[in-house]
């Protein structure tokens, strides 16, 4: 049995900001895109939260719900050296760390002797140092599995912990909502719904067979997931998969040929990230559109060398589906996974 713990930090960046701006504490904050620049919010601290402000909502909208909210610019470098520190307390425990992102990150601390191998008091440690040494805080899920550990660590926000035992894990998950299973999106909630199944408990009356009837591939996962099983490891280096660049214009835009040359300064970005990326064997080509209405669609095609032809292909072809101005571009590509890419250069 694996002890788990997810760390997840409560309104990063938004909480940096205030730090290092004491005058801001109190005040609803978030992190993101002006409304000038039709920008959306990165992160938004707890006092814009009770006005319904939420992160990834377009700025406008966040302004509509609290007028005085206070708009910070990304400071990303900023974060990436805070984010530095918290791994380093990370490894202080265990070299078995999993980073999700800059503001959270997954430990495997099942061999660790710290506080006689409790991971209780470990996490407790853990979120003390962060508040000691950036003054910041810290949630914690400790569990046996990813799965559950990461549920838990949304438990107790902010700055607080949730311990699922072994013991605790049939009545946790037998009361625990689909939709806070990963990967059930509103698409999937919805027919849920429709089928009269609302917690993992009642999901559990679907045999194995009907969900993969269902849900493909996904029904298996469904069924291990509401029961609790996750039989991922922590993994401490990530395949990265993909690599993409986008833009969102300051104003709704329906000229093909400006679509062009957005793709044009978009590709010239993309082939300097690429220079500093580990990965090399390119797989697909894609572009993303997002149109003024918030709806959205992406094209891809295989492709083994990055050319700008084909994204102004692809992107010809996204424009067709939908006849409307478009608010944000996106051009990237997709990898080899690294065996078949290991596979690709043996035979080159």
């Amino acid at each position: 049995m694996r002890k788990i713990i997810h760390i997840d930090m409560d309104c990063f960046y938004a909480s940096i900001e205030v730090r290092d701006n004491p005058t801001l504490k109190g005040k609803p904050v978030a992190v993101g895109g002006t409304r000038d620049q039709r920008g959306v919010l990165c992160t938004c601290n707890y006092e814009a939260r009770e006005y319904g402000v939420r992160s990834a909502m377009p700025t406008f909208q966040a302004f509509k719900l609290c007028p005085d909210l206070i708009i910070l610019p990304v400071n990303m470098e900023k974060y990436r050296q805070e984010s530095q520190k918290i791994k380093t307390i990370f490894h202080k425990y265990t070299h078995l760390v999993e980073p999700l992102s800059l503001d959270e990150a997954f430990l495997d601390v099942t061999d660790c002797t710290e506080y006689k191998g409790s991971a209780t008091l470990m996490a407790q440690a853990i979120r003390q140092e962060i508040v000691d040494t950036l003054k910041i805080t810290a949630s914690a899920g400790i569990a046996p599995n990813k799965f559950l550990a990461k549920i838990a660590s949304d438990w107790n926000k902010p700055n607080g912990q949730f311990v699922i035992r072994p013991d605790d894990i049939k009545n946790f998950v037998h009361q625990l909502p689909v939709k806070k299973i990963f990967g059930v999106g509103k698409v999937t909630a919805k027919k849920f719904e429709q089928m009269g199944i609302n917690t993992c408990g009642e999901l559990q009356n679907l045999s194995q067979k009907e969900l993969i009837k269902q849900f493909g591939k996904f029904g298996l996962r469904l069924y291990e997931l509401a029961r609790g099983t996750d039989h991922r490891e922590v993994e401490t280096k990530r395949d990265r998969k993909s690599l993409s660049v986008e833009t969102t214009f300051s104003e709704d835009i329906d000229n093909i040929a400006l679509c062009h040359k957005a793709i044009s300064q978009l590709f010239s970005r993309l082939e300097h990230r690429l220079q500093y990326s580990s990965k090399t064997k390119i797989h697909k080509q894609f572009v993303k559109i997002k149109f003024a209405d918030f709806t959205h669609t992406s094209v891809e095609c295989i492709s083994h060398h990055l050319q700008l032809g084909v994204f102004q292909q692809l992107l010809d072809e996204g424009l067709q589906r939908q006849n409307k101005s478009v608010r944000l571009l996106g051009i990237g590509v997709r990898f080899y996974p690294d065996v078949l890419e290991h596979q690709l250069e043996m035979e080159v």
